[in-house]
C-alpha cells in the first residue's frame, strides 16, 4: 500500500503498537484506536467500548475493542490500512486527513464521522523556576532544553508542533525532546529529565493530576492569552477559548485560561450502516454510562454532536441525527 504519510516511520510504529491485538480480533470486534494510555483517549475509547459490549453484543452481535496507540497520526495511517475501523483523532488530524496536507501526503476519502466527542484541551506545564508571566510566552525559557511533546508522530507531537511554530519557535531545533506518552512523559519531568510540555487532553488527565498531587509547587500549568492564542491558531479557526476551572489539578487554585480543539469519533465508510447507527444511537442513549467512567465526556450532548466536524458524517451515524430531528448540515453528507 501506498503510504499515506510523508514520513513513514509511522508504519513501524504503528505494526509495533498495535500488531498483536489486531491480529486477534474477530469479525464481529470492531478495533477502535485510542492513544497512550495516560491521556483521555483510551480512558474514553474503553468506555465506549465496554458500552458497545454491554448494549451492543448480546442481541446485535457486534462490539467494539479500544486498543492504544501512537495517537491521531497513527490512527489515521491504522484506518486507511484497514487495521483499525473507528478511531478518536484530533479535529487538526482529521481536516489533515480530509485535505491532504500537513503529515498526510493525499486526502483519505475513506474517512467518516460518528460524532465530536470533547475539546481536546492544550495544557502546557513548566518547571517553576523557568516561569515568569505564568503564559505560554514562558517556554522560551526552556530553549535549548529537553521537554515531552508527545510521542514520534503521534497527534499530541503534531498539534504542538503547529501552535509552538505559531509561536515562533523552531520546533525541531529550539528543543530537545523526550518522546514519550503522558505518564513516562510526567515521570520524565518528576525526575528532572525534562523542564515542561504539552498535553492535550480532556481535563482532568490523570497523568497530570500525578504531576501536579506528588510535585507540589515544582510545576505550573500556563495561561494562554488572547494574542497567545490567535498566533498559535494561526488563521485556522480551530482553536477557541477554553477555561480549566480552579481545582480541576492538585494545587490549583485558580483557573486557567488556555484553548481547545474538538476531538471525534472516526470511522471507515464500509463498516455496516446499521451498526454505526446502532452504535451512535446506543452512545447518545448512554451519555450518563460515558460519563460516570470518564468527565470528559460531560461535556457530550446531542445538539453538539455535529459541532466543527472535519469529515462528512457515516451514512448510519447521520441517519440516527436526522431521526432524533437534528438538521444535518449539507457539508457533512457522504457523496
Amino acid at each position: 500500500m501506498k503510504p499515506i504519510f510523508k514520513s513513514t516511520a509511522i508504519g513501524a510504529v504503528l505494526a509495533m503498537t498495535l500488531g498483536m491485538p489486531l491480529a486477534q480480533a474477530q469479525d464481529n470486534d470492531y478495533v477502535l484506536n485510542t492513544a497512550s494510555t495516560g491521556g483521555t483517549y483510551h480512558p474514553v475509547g474503553t468506555a465506549i467500548a465496554t458500552l458497545s459490549k454491554v448494549k451492543l453484543l448480546p442481541k446485535e452481535k457486534f462490539s467494539l475493542t479500544a486498543v492504544n496507540s501512537a495517537g491521531s497520526g497513527a490512527n489515521v495511517q491504522a484506518l486507511a490500512a484497514g487495521t483499525a475501523q473507528f478511531a478518536i483523532l484530533q479535529g487538526l488530524y482529521g481536516s489533515y486527513a480530509a485535505t491532504g496536507t500537513g503529515p498526510v501526503s493525499e486526502p483519505q476519502t475513506n474517512m467518516r464521522s460518528v460524532s465530536m466527542l470533547w475539546q481536546n484541551v492544550e495544557q502546557f506545564i513548566l518547571a517553576n523556576e523557568l516561569v515568569d508571566g505564568g503564559t505560554v510566552s514562558d517556554m522560551m525559557a526552556a530553549k535549548g532544553k529537553a521537554v515531552t511533546m508527545g510521542k514520534e508522530n503521534s497527534g499530541t507531537l503534531g498539534s504542538n508542533k503547529v501552535l509552538m511554530s505559531g509561536m515562533g519557535f523552531d520546533f525541531e531545533s529550539d528543543f530537545e525532546f523526550i518522546y514519550a506518552g503522558y505518564g513516562p512523559s510526567v515521570d520524565a519531568m518528576a525526575n528532572g529529565q525534562a523542564v515542561g510540555g504539552g498535553f492535550p487532553s480532556g481535563p482532568p488527565t490523570s497523568a497530570i493530576t500525578k504531576l501536579m498531587s506528588t510535585n507540589e509547587g515544582k510545576f505550573t500549568l500556563l495561561n494562554v492569552t488572547e494574542e497567545e492564542a490567535a498566533k498559535m491558531d494561526g488563521g485556522r479557526n480551530l482553536w477557541t477559548p477554553y477555561t480549566i476551572a480552579a481545582g480541576t489539578y492538585p494545587g490549583q487554585s485558580a483557573d486557567i485560561t488556555t484553548i481547545a480543539q474538538p476531538n471525534f469519533l472516526a470511522v471507515n465508510a464500509d463498516v455496516d450502516e446499521d451498526h454505526v447507527y446502532k452504535l451512535t444511537k446506543t452512545i447518545y442513549e448512554n451519555l450518563p454510562f460515558l460519563q460516570a467512567i470518564h468527565p470528559a465526556t460531560k461535556a457530550m450532548n446531542i445538539e453538539a454532536a455535529m459541532a466543527g466536524l472535519p469529515v462528512p458524517l457515516h451514512p448510519g451515524a447521520a441517519r440516527y441525527y436526522k431521526e432524533v430531528g437534528l438538521d444535518v448540515p449539507e457539508r457533512l453528507m457522504a457523496q
